[in-house]
């Protein structure tokens, strides 16, 4: 019998952390799910890395005058080019991560992305996510889609299976919050089985404890290089 096809369905975030990357591990199809609403105060344009002074953010600005990008897709959030973020956001990195034992191996593949022109968020967003998966994760076997260009409509649950059965699988997995409102009778009646995640990671050595397991996984990765799996999947 061939394995079960996963299939892991997120929204794209800024920087997310290790327990992202383990989703996109799962997933032999993973897709951005970048035609849902946008949410202002959640992980979409921002993250936080560990600092001298504690964990802090890094937040990519967004239009939002007269509150519009409320009511917007993700796909369609303009980043406010008018501020320096991104140079603001690599010279942080740069400052916090740059005596780590690996930050001079990966910077040269993650600066490009702070020196392109990008206006829409989700572009920034989904860019750097897959360039963290493929070129510091090690993650090949994994094929990334969008949402947005599937062409399938639908609301909540029956649009999660309407998208699991057009990437072809028969296995769904998601975060543990989802348990609270997925209808699992849709997924089985279509012949997808529903997993849940356990975010149950080990700890690390961090440039400046005390420990925070809830930042960007730049942060392991800069810090174990090419070990970071272990501390995500390889457990």
């Amino acid at each position: 019998m061939s394995r079960p096809r996963t299939c892991v369905i997120l929204q794209p975030s800024y920087l997310p952390w290790r327990g992202y990357f383990d989703e996109v591990y799962n997933a032999d199809v993973f897709v951005f799910y970048d035609d849902v609403q946008y949410d202002k105060h959640g992980w979409r344009n921002r993250n936080r890395i560990k600092g001298p002074n504690g964990s802090q953010w890094l937040t990519v600005p967004v239009l939002s005058k007269g509150n519009v990008s409320h009511h917007l897709p993700i796909n369609q959030v303009r980043i406010n080019t008018s501020q320096e973020w991104a140079a603001k956001h690599w010279t942080t990195l740069t400052q916090v991560y740059g005596r780590t034992p690996f930050f001079a191996q990966y910077a040269p593949i993650l600066e490009p992305y702070y020196q392109r022109p990008y206006e829409l968020l989700a572009e920034l967003t989904i860019d750097l996510t897959v360039a963290i998966a493929r070129e510091l994760l090690d993650i090949t076997h994994t094929r990334f889609e969008r949402s947005s260009q599937l062409g399938i409509s639908g609301t909540t649950t029956g649009r999660l299976v309407a998208i699991c059965q057009a990437a072809e699988a028969t296995r769904y997995v998601s975060g543990p919050s989802a348990a609270s409102y997925l209808d699992e009778e849709q997924f089985r009646a279509a012949g997808i089985s529903v997993e849940y995640m356990a975010y149950d990671y080990p700890e690390y050595a961090q440039r400046f404890p005390p420990f925070d397991p809830f930042v960007s996984v730049l942060d392991l990765v800069f810090m174990l290089g090419p070990e970071a799996p272990r501390y995500i999947w390889q457990r």
